[in-house]
């Protein structure tokens, strides 16, 4: 059952952008956040994605950008918080997003 794991800390940011359609803006915030990721020098893994083309009442597909990072510990997390990369990456782009909903998990599984 278990799987090795990439990190014992999960943060999952959503996003959603002003203008989901503007592919212009989508670039932006993409470039913006893979350089910022690229730069990291804490994080375990990564995903960037989109809402998946599934289709069931549990599921929730009205962000554009679904965010998921993995660190070794909190403190790692809170390391990467405070990297410039990523005050950059906000100062860049926060003014192409409307809303973000933030999870921060720690692993329980053994």
């Amino acid at each position: 059952m278990a799987q090795k794991e990439n990190g014992k800390f999960v943060h999952t940011v959503l996003f959603w952008l002003k203008n989901p359609e503007s592919k212009e803006d989508r670039l932006k915030f993409e470039t913006s956040l893979t350089t910022f990721l690229k730069a990291s020098k804490h994080i375990s893994s990564m995903h960037l994605g989109t809402p998946a083309s599934t289709n069931r009442p549990v599921i929730d597909d009205s962000y554009s950008y679904c965010l998921m990072v993995t660190f070794v510990s909190k403190e790692a997390h809170d390391q990467y918080q405070e990297e410039a990369a990523h005050k950059v990456f906000i100062k860049e782009s926060e003014h192409l997003w409307n809303k973000v909903l933030i999870y921060d998990s720690e692993n329980i599984l053994k």
